[in-house]
């Protein structure tokens, strides 16, 4: 569809911005209505662009015009519900100026007994009327004020620290916009099996299962590229594939940043947080990225503020869908974000039952006739209300079952399993869960994660934990707590999207957190049990990815849900230290404000050097998106191979070769063939594996094609290539070609 579907991929903005209205609370009393309204509409759309790909992959049409058939039809839906909303909320206006006015009417008539009375000179001026009153004598409704309003408002008030606040998290995320649209995807793991999963799709018209070398492409869970699918076929190439990370980014800071008012952080605390995750490096180099762990960070930390809705406010049948949605999603994108919604469900729960046990007032009412909990209990649980929140919570797990369902049915299908083959299931999983082991990895992970350009601090924490695991009977290079052949430790410091560490956002976290659960009360006032209950199921999901994820090189960006989720009680924890230094307490407190401000002015320029000189996108220096070409801003993580790739591609079009076999290994890169085997007119070229680690999906045979080409073994491909047939190889790449080809 190339130019032609390029409006289309605004389609999921605009459904979101029209859902977003329909979806506005109308609750009493709702915190950071707008934002919640975002996060239901961005979950409803997600929801539909996944089963969109679902359906359709059932019914071989993915393709551009089934797409744009479904996009329409989900716009209608989302102009239908915005039109009905406005006409709502225009009855509810013109109700509520009647009232005012007869409120209107009671003030300005005169009091019987001061009829006649004079006015004497101390009676003063008089009183202002009240706000409603004042609305309806200019004739509109006291809430008629819309968001660029209070958003101006806002910044009208705010003071010179707040309005630097959020001019560095909007210049960020300007900066790491023009980044995304301008730099190509060049992600390792993307080149590997993100994007050609999406090319076999398009090119098979289905998402069954296919032969492949690369377990990856079929065994990893596929949400995000389901979001880049539709990208993919309106556009007709990955020019906008980044964007669906910097989206992510956006609706992680939005989310997070109601997390915090939702525990009683103000418009400060509020604007702290945001700072302190759009200036950790990880968050700003994977908001230009076509990785995944922006995007599942984005759903768990949707989890997390429909679960804090939770706790004063019994769920309707809209929570519960949204949650399930939110719980299928995040499973559906990366499955070790479940190590957070778990909790985030369970605390959810146990919030619903206690308030059915206190008769709080649902968000609708109950059935008629029934009266109130209280009238019927006398204060003691209902067994309606009992029923009804076991309902939701069986719902969210059926939503979130018709999400991520698909997917896991047919892995099971085909490994008998709905993990996954052995090799995957032992491979990033924890295998030991003996405590000795379970702290070690702990260690492991926490050195990785806090990681600083120090290096005899380094070396120093690394020794202490290798040392420790050896007075304690483990080895800390064991496999079964390790990945691969990596060996531990590893620096990862340096602004590289894979590695980065987050050793500033992550000790603001772990200070906040240790203070919500301390002394919760002089963190938020107001919020107190809330705020130490959330702690709680941070430092449970923490404990929880240590327990079932082994120690990586790149296991910081595995880490990015979670720290998405302690984040607000970073930002808490620094307004409280704000307030109290602003309120004249004396002693060590100025000195630790000071020390605060450091630390932030340290965040600013970490995200400043990240999207500046991070690795492997950048705006300046070597690699620079305004100054590398568009082949080569491709292969910046491996410059050597861009000519490969291009030489023997060359050789293979100027045969005409339209079947191409394919031999690689499990870490290659198989998307640049994508790319350079197309048709002219953008026809996805047939390419076939000549191997497969499906023991149901046999390769293609050698005979079948009529070239061949190769990555990472000239053995390898010489032995699958047809007797025969021509082998040349150039470093890491290589081609077979017929005699006389």
């Amino acid at each position: 569809m190339s130019a032609v579907g390029y409006p289309f991929a605004l389609a999921p903005v605009a459904a979101i911005g029209l859902l977003a209205v329909a979806f506005r609370p109308v609750a009493a009393g709702t915190t950071a209505g707008l934002r919640l309204a975002l996060v239901r509409a961005a979950l409803v759309t997600g929801a539909y662009a996944v089963l969109t790909v679902e359906l359709l992959g059932v019914l071989r049409l993915l393709t551009p015009p089934a797409f744009a058939v479904a996009w329409l039809l989900l716009l209608a839906a989302a102009v239908a519900g915005f039109g009905w909303r406005r006409r709502r909320d225009a009855e509810r206006r013109a109700a509520g100026i009647v009232v005012a006015r007869r409120a209107v009417e009671v003030v300005a008539a005169p009091e019987p007994a001061l009829v006649g009375a004079t006015a004497g000179p101390a009676a003063g001026p008089p009183a202002p009327p009240p706000a409603p009153v004042a609305a309806a004598r200019r004739g509109a409704s006291p809430h008629a004020a819309g968001w660029p309003t209070r958003l101006a408002d806002a910044w009208r008030t705010a003071g010179r620290g707040e309005r630097l606040l959020a001019g560095t998290v909007g210049g960020l995320l300007l900066v790491e916009l023009l980044i995304a649209l301008l730099a190509e995807p060049n992600n390792f793991d993307s080149q590997t099996y993100h994007l050609p999963k999406v090319e076999h799709w398009v090119a098979r018209g289905g998402l069954d299962f296919w032969p492949t070398a690369i377990h990856r492409q079929v065994t990893i869970p596929p949400g995000a590229e389901y979001l880049l699918l539709h990208l993919r076929l309106f556009t007709g190439g990955d020019a906008l594939h980044n964007l669906v990370q910097w989206a992510a980014g956006v609706g992680v800071l939005l989310a997070v940043t109601r997390i915090t008012a939702q525990l009683g952080g103000g418009r400060r605390a509020q604007l702290l947080t945001a700072f302190v995750l759009a200036t950790t490096p990880m968050v700003a180099l994977q908001a230009t990225s076509t990785q995944t762990d922006l995007v599942c960070a984005a759903w768990v930390a949707c989890a997390g503020t429909l679960a804090l809705d939770g706790l004063r406010r019994r769920a309707g049948l809209g929570a519960a869908l949204a949650l399930g949605a939110a719980t299928g999603l995040t499973a559906l994108t990366k499955t070790s974000g479940l190590a957070a919604v778990g909790p985030l469900l369970l605390l959810w729960g146990l919030a619903q039952l206690r308030l059915a046990r206190t008769g709080s007032a649902p968000d609708r009412p109950g059935p008629p006739g029934r009266g109130t909990d209280a009238s019927r209990t006398g204060g003691g649980p209902s067994r309606w209300q009992v029923r009804r929140t076991v309902a939701g919570s069986a719902l969210i797990l059926l939503v979130a079952v018709v999400v991520v369902g698909p997917f896991l049915a047919r892995v099971t299908a085909e490994f008998g399993h709905p993990l996954g083959p052995p090799r995957l299931r032992e491979s990033i999983p924890m295998e030991r869960h003996d405590p000795p082991s379970l702290l070690v990895n702990t260690l492991r992970i926490a050195h990785t994660a806090f990681d600083t350009p120090l290096a005899p601090l380094r070396r120093a924490g690394a020794g202490a934990i290798i040392g420790g695991a050896g007075l304690i009977g483990v080895d800390p290079q064991d496999r079964a707590t390790t990945f691969g052949r990596e060996r531990f430790p590893v620096p990862s410091w340096y602004p590289d999207e894979d590695r980065v560490a987050f050793p500033l956002a992550g000790a603001l976290a772990a200070i906040g957190a240790a203070a919500a659960l301390a002394r919760p009360g002089r963190v938020s006032p107001t919020r107190a049990g809330p705020l130490r209950a959330y702690a709680v199921v941070v430092v449970a999901a923490l404990l929880l990815h240590t327990a079932m994820i082994k120690w990586q090189p790149w296991g910081n960006r595995l880490l990015l849900y979670a720290l998405a989720l302690a984040v607000p009680l970073a930002g808490l924890w620094l307004d409280a230290l704000f307030r109290r230094r602003a309120g004249g307490a004396g002693g060590r407190r100025p000195v630790a404000a000071g020390l605060a401000v450091s630390v932030l002015a340290t965040c600013a320029l970490a995200g400043v050097l990240a999207v500046s000189y991070g690795f492997p996108r950048r705006l300046v220096g070597a690699g620079s998106v305004f100054t590398t070409a568009e082949w080569e801003t491709r292969f910046l993580r491996r410059p050597q191979w861009a000519e490969e790739f291009r030489w023997a591609a060359d050789a293979v079009r100027a045969t005409g070769a339209r079947r191409i076999g394919l031999v690689q290994q499990n870490d290659n890169w198989e998307y640049p063939w994508w790319l350079l085997l197309r048709d002219a007119d953008g026809r996805p070229p047939e390419l076939v594996a000549l191997q497969s680690v499906l023991p149901g999906r046999p390769p293609a045979d050698p005979a079948s094609v009529d070239a061949v080409v190769c990555t990472g073994s000239r053995p390898a491909c010489a032995a699958l290539a047809p007797a025969g047939w021509l082998v040349q190889f150039r470093g890491y790449v290589g081609y077979a070609l017929p005699p006389g080809s």
